[in-house]
């Protein structure tokens, strides 16, 4: 549950015996007095002001408008204990969703934190397998600008578990995920015909997808005769080039990030 106003807010969540509550003050853009507080039962076993270095200067809770709560009580972890998972927002144009994951340390019963920024695309907690255990479910939010501007930028789809005290890129574990992302950045691609003007973003997500799926001679071939018709363009060229140039620029990113084995 959550509620909120312009001057203070509470939001809490539940899970067993595993109890949450965020609170914060003020409204946008000047939030302060961000607390978490974690219960175990009706003993409090952490409380703490909220701090995330990656938000920058600015953080905020992800949810204010009272409708959702920045915070939940959810399995993560193989075990009963449950994570309590607060989401933060860095603010800016295209940035930036921040995840804290806190476990609890049965040795020093209190609750150790984890955090990841997911960047524009943020994540959705989804239970993936269907074990009672969520995933966060993402986009690599590194393509963007990469080959082009924002709006032509096309993001692969993303697994990410958090394990052991640790996110961890679980991608390739979903094949049947990763090809359904890489037949729409394919139709998207497609609908750019005749022209394929400033496509060079679009397919770049396609071609990771692939690539993840160890489909990399299709990706080189069907490259290699996109470039041929003079379909591999960039709105950008030639600071983000178009062409045979794309495509070194593309092999290097995508070894460089892991997609090519």
């Amino acid at each position: 549950m959550a509620a909120s106003s312009a001057y203070a807010a509470r939001q809490t969540a539940q899970l067993g015996s595993v109890s949450a509550a965020l609170t914060f003050t003020g409204s946008y853009p000047k939030y302060k007095d961000m607390r978490l507080t974690i219960k175990r039962g009706s003993a409090v076993t952490y409380s703490a002001t909220v701090h995330a270095q990656l938000c920058g200067m600015f953080c905020s809770p992800g949810s204010t408008g009272g409708r959702s709560s920045s915070v939940k009580v959810i399995h993560l972890e193989p075990g009963a204990e449950p994570n309590v998972v607060l989401n933060l927002f860095s603010a800016g144009a295209h940035c930036c969703t921040i995840e804290q994951v806190f476990s609890y340390d049965a040795a020093t019963k209190t609750y150790r934190k984890a955090q990841y920024d997911f960047g524009d695309p943020g994540a959705t907690l989804t239970d993936l397998n269907h074990n009672g255990r969520f995933e966060f479910l993402t986009a690599d939010d590194a393509f963007a600008y990469e080959f082009t501007d924002y709006a032509g930028s096309g993001m692969p789809i993303e697994v990410i578990r958090f394990d052991h005290g640790r996110f961890q890129n679980v991608t390739r574990d979903y094949p049947g995920l990763i090809a359904k992302d890489a037949a729409f950045w394919l139709r998207i691609y497609h609908r750019m015909a005749p022209s394929y003007q400033d496509s060079v973003g679009v397919i770049a997500a396609w071609a990771a997808d692939e690539d993840e799926l160890g489909h990399s001679a299709l990706v080189t071939r069907y490259l290699n005769q996109q470039l041929a018709a003079g379909h591999l363009n960039s709105a950008l060229d030639p600071v983000q080039p178009s062409g045979s140039k794309f495509l070194v620029r593309l092999q290097r990113f995508l070894r460089s990030h892991g997609y090519l084995r």
